[in-house]
């Protein structure tokens, strides 16, 4: 009766997880080892798909141009400016 028991553990994954992202709950399994590393392993590579899923669903913009602004003139030399400024300001320590 007790090799029945164990046998039944042994059968499911060992590692398991549950991720809340926001108002989102996943629940994750990791894939049947044959050591708790290589499960460990398997829960990683799915919690990390889970997330990049999650962050390309969420981080979408929404309202992003079809062609890019162009930038007038004076723009472009303000921009040059504010950098020269912004260099000359280093300091060289010794």
């Amino acid at each position: 009766m007790e090799a029945q028991a164990h046998d039944a553990v042994t059968q499911a994954s060992r590692v398991k997880a549950i991720i809340k992202l926001g108002s989102e709950i996943y629940s994750i399994d990791a894939d049947k080892g044959s050591t708790i590393s290589e499960e460990l392993v398997s829960l990683k590579e799915k919690s990390m798909t889970v997330l990049k899923e999650f962050i390309t669903k969420h981080n979408a913009p929404s309202d992003v141009p079809d062609e890019l602004v162009e930038m007038s003139s004076d723009d472009e030399e303000e921009i040059a400016d504010k950098q020269a400024h912004a260099k000359s300001k280093k300091t060289k320590l010794t």
